[in-house]
């Protein structure tokens, strides 16, 4: 059908009609819409068989430090990686690395889970290739060889011996009679230091649903960041041969259901797929990398290679997509540039927001039409068939994930509000029992709630402030990194900085921000940086209302931590910066060449020279 734009009257020729696919969303959004949208979800450690603990290395027998150091960094991911090995290059090499996990990696620590890759080309993805001389074997690389990276960045920039793992931070408060941070550690340590970096990423508290008897199941229960191979049998790659003489049931079909689906299929008995809400599963199209194109690289190449991603997706338009992948189609393509035969930003702003929602819906019609030619059962292609705002959650990518269910093993048990509760057998949803041998919960991680909460300890700044209770009206920054009453300490992780797509890309340039500040902190003899409090409060107005169209836009999407699982208050992106990331980050280049440290305080005490590097 042909639909016009309301102002020119342009016309935009879809399939499908806009007004009955806006009613479709909101009603498929009320279905989901739960009162207390926090209260559906628990920590694993509040259920009694899903200990918090490490499956993947021998327990740390150490004894407690009391220790002074230059930098403190909390989290061993790839935004703490990111941190060393950028404080190294700067010749600050007095740090301590404190990491929960057995090792370095983060998220690709914990997550293990079959099928378990990245969605953003390894190639710009994985930080510190050229750094490091590695090339990444195919396109999304698996989770193990992310991993194995990370371990080579902490092999070659020297970070194990600045590690301490299988630590949990308890307590972080600011002396400021000494001008440093005391960091407090579950195993009695006690270490100092002038910075405090923190990186302990969004995703690092599993969550499972609240429900009525989950404790009382007398099968086996995990979450995908904890899976038990010793249980399943095989590994990441597949080889679930346990699973043969097992009812499986896996809850939540986000982006990790979606990878270990298809293992599962393969090996389970039954496989029951229970789904809150459908994801929008596009093609994957992994391949090898090609080894005449690795062997032609030169140094630089992924610099170059990231700069170019980011110049197409936030809209920049190069002469040359280097990358031509999902995300530089998607994003150039949300204006609705191909459904109109003028410029979109040619056309009044009413009609470029009325043809960017229709291009929005269209890409969601585009994965029905992908379901229709995949799912053969009509009634389960249709119960997969997302029903939102292409946006509202990230897309992911699977090639196996909607074949699998064409297998008689494998049944999709739509919940759209949430199971009812667990027996002692399997569980409940619509007044249904399925019994099952297994339940895994692949339900995400925590987010919308407090740092404190999601990290287990609060920053206390100057004169006792805590930065929870500073926060609880929202975020509080310049330029994403700093806050007034917290001198020293520096936010790694997503903080009212721009971010788009590749957050790993995102870490790397905080971290080589954070490390040239504190390199010449160190160099000059300055004892503290605080951001002014007026250049601050000027920087949190002008992110907070850059985020109001994309507050407008998740206030309309089914629920999810995109959208704070319809609390738009605690949306996963409510203090994002968003302009293009290539503009905020050469805009954060030329502050620093400028020289002026405009917006910080440096303090520098006449003993200034007694406390610089030598």
């Amino acid at each position: 059908m042909t639909v016009r734009l309301p102002v020119s009257g342009t016309p935009v020729r879809v399939d499908f009609d806009p007004d009955q696919t806006r009613r479709r969303f909101a009603e498929q959004r009320d279905k989901r819409l739960k009162r207390e949208p926090l209260g559906q979800f628990q920590g694993l450690s509040d259920v009694l068989e899903l200990e918090y603990v490490d499956r993947f290395a021998d327990p740390v027998v150490r004894d407690a430090l009391i220790e002074d150091v230059e930098v403190a960094i909390l989290g061993g991911g790839f935004g703490g990686l990111c941190a060393g090995a950028r404080l190294t290059e700067q010749g600050v090499t007095d740090f301590r690395i404190i990491e929960h996990g057995g090792d370095f990696g983060g998220t690709w620590y914990w997550n293990r889970y079959p099928g378990v890759q990245c969605d953003v080309e390894s190639h710009i993805y994985m930080p510190l290739l050229d750094e490091t001389g590695y090339v990444p074997s195919k396109r999304y690389a698996d989770g193990d060889e992310i991993f194995e990276h990370a371990q080579r960045i902490g092999r070659h920039f020297d970070l194990y011996r600045t590690a301490l793992f299988q630590t949990t931070v308890i307590a972080t408060e600011w002396q400021a009679d000494v001008a440093r941070w005391e960091v407090r550690t579950d195993r009695g340590d006690v270490i100092r230091a002038r910075f405090l970096l923190r990186s302990n990423g969004p995703l690092s508290k599993p969550q499972v649903p609240r429900l009525p008897g989950i404790n009382d199941f007398r099968g086996k229960i995990f979450h995908t960041s904890r899976w038990d191979y010793d249980y399943t049998g095989g590994d990441q790659h597949g080889g679930l041969e346990n699973l043969r003489d097992k009812r499986v049931a896996i809850v939540g079909t986000g982006a990790t259901a979606i990878q270990a689906v298809p293992y599962l299929a393969e090996y389970a008995k039954e496989l029951l797929v229970v789904q809150r809400t459908p994801s929008t599963v596009g093609v994957r199209a992994n391949k090898p990398t090609d080894p005449a194109w690795a062997a032609d690289l030169e140094p630089g190449w992924q610099a170059d290679r990231i700069h170019n991603f980011n110049n197409v997706v936030n809209g920049h338009d190069p002469d040359e997509n280097f990358v031509g992948d999902f995300w530089t189609e998607v994003f150039p393509n949300a204006t609705g540039r191909k459904l109109v035969d003028v410029p979109p930003a040619s056309l009044p702003l009413e009609d470029q927001m009325a043809l960017a929602e229709i291009a929005d819906m269209n890409a969601t019609h585009a994965i029905h039409d992908r379901i229709n030619g995949i799912v053969e059962d009509p009634n389960t292609a249709e119960g997969l068939k997302p029903w939102y705002g292409f946006l509202c959650k990230r897309p992911v990518f699977n090639d196996e994930y909607y074949p699998a269910f064409n297998r008689p093993t494998v049944k999709l048990v739509s919940a759209p509000g949430g199971i009812e509760g667990i027996t002692g057998t399997g569980l409940v949803v619509d007044g249904t029992a399925y019994d099952v041998d297994l339940i895994i919960f692949a339900t995400g991680f925590e987010t919308g709630s407090s740092t404190s909460s999601r990290y287990g300890y609060d920053i206390i700044g100057r004169d006792g402030l805590s930065l929870a209770d500073h926060f609880a009206d929202g975020t509080k920054t310049l330029h994403g990194q700093f806050t007034h009453g917290f001198p020293n300490f520096l936010e790694l992780g997503l903080s009212q900085n721009a971010y788009l797509v590749n957050y790993t890309y995102m870490l790397d340039r905080k971290a080589h921000h954070a490390a040239r500040i504190i390199a010449h902190a160190l160099d000059h003899g300055v004892s503290t940086i605080e951001p002014v409090l007026e250049a601050q409060d000027a920087w949190v107005e002008t992110v907070r209302a850059a985020a109001q169209p994309h507050l407008h836009y998740v206030s309309t999407c089914t629920p999810g931590y995109y959208s704070g699982q319809g609390d738009i208050s605690r949306a996963f992106f409510t203090d994002v910066y968003r302009i293009s990331e290539v503009d905020y980050w050469n805009m954060i280049d030329r502050w620093w060449a400028a020289g002026t440290f405009e917006g910080l305080t440096l303090h520098t005490p006449a003993t200034a020279n007694l406390a610089a590097r030598p």
